[in-house]
């Protein structure tokens, strides 16, 4: 029991003692746990400590960056400043002797016109002595004098300008006329088209004169249907083997010419037959034109030409122009034009474009009142033509101002086409009409005594007194007369104005 005892009691003092030897370790530990934390947190007291000294100082350098930059553009702005005020000063200065030299060129001029001033006033007291004296002397006063002096000067004037202006145009002309017509003969020359002299009548040949029966009819029936179909006068008379067809209008001959063959191919000839064969007969020939005109513009190289225009050329191979095929005339015009570009240096498609529709308002088979320059123009325009070409269009006859190098340029080709020999047919009322005109312009001068026009109006030989018209006026009257001509009347190609003045001294003896 006691052994028991003790053992219990043995037990409980070592645990009492376990225990107390446990409480110390953890009180030795709580220390030195303490003592750690508050070690680490001196520690971390002086990194922050030593953070914030570095980040202040820090600061403290920025700082001290920003008041030094700052000091220095202050310094810099200092400086511009004092440099600026020390150019404003010298400035100040510069005009400051200016306006005092200003001051005495000013005083200075006062004193001149002063004196001007002076010396005018004692000058026109001498001129009015001196007026006064040529007065007394002359017996004429100022004013007649002045009119007298006025009238001799501007005569000697004119009579000088004339002279000049003479020989200014001689000159001119020199290098002008030579290197025109090197490019004017060229052109023709390249283009030598035979001419063919358009009718009014065509002639139907006819195997027999028993077919002149078929196309009377009966009663006169079939012709007078083919006459109201086609618009075109048949003309059956005692000409062995030949019909006539007799109308202004090609095309509407041309249908004609086409259906009564047809009709004496087909040997069926009566009236409605013959309002079936003209109906497709036009029909045809409208598609033909169509053609003629693209193929008219493909030779030529022109592209992107309107339908209707393209149909309009085609309409030219049926039109004339005083006799001349207006078709072949275009085509002409249009080489020669684009030749003379050519050798100009000007733009050859635009000129050969314009060329070929110069005369595209005499094609409209309607009859405006418009001239067909301007006719034409309109048309062009309203089909997307260029500026370039309608106005090469609408001034080929001087009825609107020429504003391109082109226009001249139609405008030449234009009458070396027309002025060919036999390729045009005038009327011979209107050629004798247009000579007299011309010698009637020259007689209404005065001095002149006689005019004659010869080389079929191409020159005009003007007689002037000796008495009235003096050498240096004659030259002065000959080319007032040459502009007139070229202002008032119309002609093809140029007219010479050849003026003669000779002195015939008659006497008698007895």
């Amino acid at each position: 029991m006691e052994i028991i005892t003790g053992v219990g009691i043995g037990l409980i003092v070592g645990g009492v003692l376990a225990f107390i030897i446990q409480n110390v370790l953890l009180k030795k530990r709580k220390e030195q746990i303490l003592k750690d934390a508050e070690n680490e947190g001196e520690a971390i007291k002086k990194d922050k400590i030593i953070q914030a000294k570095e980040k202040f100082l820090q600061l403290k350098e920025n700082h001290d960056k920003v008041i030094r930059e700052r000091e220095r553009k202050l310094q810099s702005a200092e400086d511009r400043a004092k440099a600026k005020d020390k150019n404003l000063s010298k400035k100040i200065e510069e005009v400051s002797r200016k306006e005092r030299r200003l001051e005495s060129q000013e005083k200075a001029l006062e004193e001149k016109i002063q004196i001007n001033l002076t010396r005018q006033e004692e000058l026109e007291r001498i001129q009015e002595k001196r007026v006064a004296e040529l007065s007394r002397i002359s017996g004429m006063n100022p004013e007649e004098a002045k009119v007298l002096l006025m009238k001799a000067l501007t005569d000697e004037a004119r009579t000088q300008a004339m002279a000049d202006i003479k020989d200014i145009v001689e000159e001119a002309k020199l290098n002008a006329n030579t290197e025109a017509k090197r490019v004017i003969i060229q052109a023709m020359q390249r283009v030598a088209h035979e001419q063919s002299i358009e009718n009014a009548v065509s002639v139907f040949n006819i195997e027999s004169d028993d077919v002149k029966g078929r196309i009377i009819g009966r009663e006169g029936r079939n012709i007078r249907a083919i006459e109201a179909a086609t618009g075109v006068e048949i003309i059956v008379d005692d000409t062995p083997e030949a019909i006539l067809l007799s109308c202004f209008d090609p095309v509407r001959r041309e249908i004609a010419r086409l259906a009564l063959h047809q009709l004496i191919s087909d040997g069926r000839i009566h009236p409605a037959r013959i309002e079936e064969v003209v109906a497709k007969t036009t029909k045809s020939l409208n598609d033909e034109i169509a053609e003629i005109g693209r193929r008219t513009c493909i030779d030529l190289g022109i592209h992107g030409l309107h339908p209707e225009l393209i149909r309009m050329v085609g309409r030219m191979k049926y039109r004339s122009s005083y006799g001349q095929n207006l078709l072949q005339h275009s085509r002409e015009v249009a080489n020669i034009a684009a030749i003379m570009a050519a050798e100009l240096g000007l733009n050859v498609k635009i000129a050969k474009r314009a060329a070929l529709l110069h005369d595209i308002g005499k094609v409209p088979e309607d009859e405006p009142e418009l001239p067909h320059a301007i006719l034409g123009m309109k048309i062009a325009e309203k089909y997307g033509e260029k500026p370039e070409v309608l106005n090469a269009i609408g001034a080929h006859h001087d009825e609107i101002e020429m504003t391109t190098l082109i226009s001249p340029l139609v405008q030449v080709a234009d009458a070396i086409s027309g002025a060919r020999p036999g390729a045009r047919r005038e009327v011979i009322e209107a050629y004798i009409k247009r000579i007299k005109e011309l010698e009637g312009l020259a007689l209404s001068y005065d001095g002149v005594t006689k005019a004659y026009a010869i080389q079929a109006g191409r020159e005009l030989r003007v007689m002037v007194e000796s008495e009235k018209v003096s050498d240096l006026q004659a030259d002065e009257l000959s080319f007032a007369i040459s502009q007139k001509i070229q202002t008032e009347m119309t002609y093809p190609g140029q007219v010479k104005v050849t003026l003669i003045r000779e002195k015939r001294s008659v006497n008698y003896a007895k």
